[in-house]
């Protein structure tokens, strides 16, 4: 067990912060982001919340070469208007880990 909580209650907001390895990382970088994303929308919904709800996001790349990529992938994931977001290139994660994305939300 990871020694942080996958979510907790702040006052007016909920923090999350996801990588997304989820046990095993996926064999590519697009599939190792969906999990992460969706590893942060069933945190999001076991809240009560969805992505409507994020206010903002931190995105840390291990390879600013996957920026667009991570674009592409992110996109559909958020509607407008979207949170904002930081994303930031990093020399290493946990693990094996490529991106870690952390998702601020408001209920």
């Amino acid at each position: 067990m990871e020694p942080w909580s996958p979510g907790g209650r702040h006052t007016l907001h909920f923090r999350y912060g996801r990588r997304g390895s989820a046990g095993k990382i996926p064999d590519d970088f697009e599939a190792e982001e969906k999990q992460a994303l969706n590893n942060v929308g069933a945190v999001l919904k076991a809240a009560g919340m969805s992505s409507d709800n994020v206010v903002t996001v931190q995105v840390y790349l291990t390879d600013a070469a996957t920026f667009e990529r991570m674009n592409v992938i992110y996109r559909p994931y958020f509607k407008e208007p979207r949170p904002t977001r930081t994303t930031v290139v990093v020399a290493k994660l946990v693990g094996q880990d490529h991106i870690e994305i952390t998702a601020t939300a408001r209920k």
